[in-house]
């Protein structure tokens, strides 16, 4: 009953005018950030930091929110659209988005993604009101040890799901784990693979990664299809919403991908990066029919969809609860909050009620505005399929180049990423999946200085790796994830499918 009260006291302050215009624009501002390529919700809500000094804390912080899982609904419009993820976490969305938009069906892909972030993003809401504490002490049993393994069982999930060749996929995380070793090494001090060039000691950015392997390799591999005659472009356009059978297709794969990604959300530094891949890769592994994922299934766009919105709210919980940022995005809003003279952490609930419940209202309220919002805008949207490819790749050109350098502002980006976009052709020739790439390249630094903390820890003993019953459950779940497509492959080898039997 007293988070009955809380929560209706949160709805009255979410729903006074200021606040319900504060989170209708930041929703707004973070659906179009999101869509634009290297920009992300970090930087939507860095962008928003000078003018939260002049809201009140509840104010600074829905606006806050409402760019961040508004981000989470617009990030995935570029990767129906164009094969050009807005942001990591809408990475998924290209591998059946981007086929059902070539398939003729992107006003069901738009719809979909508009329909799953919904469902996934207030599903989580409920989630976090009833499982914050809970969640937030689970988080805290994971040490070093623990964190490299759920990381290695990701990397061994997004690997596991390559079609067909699981070598190619393993290949493919070994490059994104070199590629995340390039910069300064974050205990040593020593510069590793920066070949002298100063720009390089940062790093590479996971997002221009991503964009040279996705923006600019998709636009090498419709170069040479555009003369051909093989994109053809779409004309008409029907109504942006989706049948009966694609719904009951997709609604219990939105229903397992929310909790999965809500509580990786709540892992702080895991992101929704690992759980869209996840959410899709369970989904694949739970199919029937394996083969149609990357062809244009609509359960491989909603899964994902879902399991992101999941994760943005999953990664407050941390921060709230805690006062130990969950993401990059939450660790911004956290200094917003301290310049601001917030504290978050175990008495944020007690000391500024209005605060936390009123963000956990006003989050209710956004999904809804979301909803109304994205629907409409698809309709527009949807038009870009209409654009002749000898425009449309052109302005997607652009779109990578600013994208890139809004990142950190350096020229070197722009080679980086035209290097990646050869690199993400030739893989595409290959048939070797980025996903698994673009994953380590995420996950590898935080990987590897999880590792080397966990042998400091146990004075270089690898037992630390096994001693936990959390870390034994991790274990567990790599190596079934690993062997099952192969257990699965040799089962259907020994029991062949009986084939109908024709009746007279």
């Amino acid at each position: 009953m007293d988070i009955l009260q809380f929560l209706f006291d949160g709805l009255l302050i979410a729903m006074q005018p200021i606040n319900l215009v504060l989170v209708t624009f930041g929703g707004i501002l973070g659906t179009i950030v999101g869509m634009l390529p290297g920009l992300g919700p970090a930087t939507g809500v860095a962008v928003l930091l000078p003018l939260t000094f002049s809201m009140s804390p509840t104010g600074a912080l829905i606006t806050m929110a409402g760019v961040y899982y508004g981000a989470m609904f617009g990030g995935s419009r570029s990767s129906i659209l164009i094969n050009t993820p807005g942001d990591g976490a809408a990475l998924a969305a290209t591998f059946d988005g981007y086929p059902m938009a070539m398939n003729g069906k992107a006003e069901s892909a738009l719809a979909i993604s508009a329909i799953a972030s919904f469902i996934g993003g207030l599903i989580s809401v409920v989630f976090l009101i009833v499982l914050a504490t809970p969640v937030a002490k689970f988080a805290l049993k994971f040490g070093p040890a623990e964190y490299f393994l759920l990381m290695v069982a990701a990397l061994s999930m997004t690997s596991s799901m390559s079609k067909g060749n699981m070598l190619k996929g393993f290949i493919a995380t070994m490059i994104g784990l070199a590629v995340a070793t390039v910069g300064i090494d974050a205990q040593s001090g020593i510069s590793r693979f920066t070949f002298n060039i100063l720009e390089l000691q940062s790093g590479i950015d996971f997002l221009v990664v991503i964009i040279g392997l996705y923006a600019i390799g998709e636009v090498f591999k419709a170069y040479s299809e555009i003369n051909s005659g093989k994109k053809i472009q779409q004309k008409k356009f029907g109504k942006i919403w989706i049948t009966k059978d694609e719904w009951k297709r997709s609604w219990p794969s939105i229903l397992r991908s929310t909790p999965l990604g809500f509580i990786v959300g709540a892992l702080p530094g895991a992101g929704g990066t690992m759980a869209s891949l996840m959410a899709y890769n369970n989904e694949k592994q739970l199919s029937k029919t394996p083969e149609n994922f990357g062809k244009g299934e609509i359960i491989g766009l909603a899964a994902p969809e879902a399991a992101n919105n999941a994760a943005s709210v999953g990664a407050l919980i941390p921060m709230l609860t805690l006062g130990i940022p969950g993401s990059g995005t939450t660790a911004v809003m956290m200094g917003a909050l301290l310049m601001l003279g917030i504290q978050p952490g175990p008495l944020l609930f007690t000391q500024h009620p209005d605060v936390a419940w009123g963000l956990i209202a006003s989050m209710i309220i956004g999904s809804f505005i979301l909803a109304i919002v994205n629907i409409p805008m698809a309709g527009i949207l949807v038009r870009v399929l209409s654009i002749p490819p000898k425009v449309l790749y052109p302005l997607v050109l652009g779109l990578a180049f600013v994208g890139t350098y809004a990142i950190s502002n350096s020229v070197i980006d722009f080679y980086i990423m035209i290097m990646f976009g050869l690199l993400g052709y030739f893989m595409n020739i290959a048939k070797i999946p980025t996903a698994p790439m673009i994953l380590a390249v995420i996950v590898g630094g935080t990987m590897e200085q999880s590792f080397r903390q966990a042998t400091k820890i146990s004075n270089g003993s690898l037992e630390i790796f096994w001693g936990s019953p959390l870390a034994i459950s991790l274990i567990a779940i790599t190596i079934i994830f690993v062997g099952f497509p192969m257990i699965k492959k040799s089962l259907s080898k020994l029991f062949p499918p009986k084939k109908a039997v024709e009746t007279a």
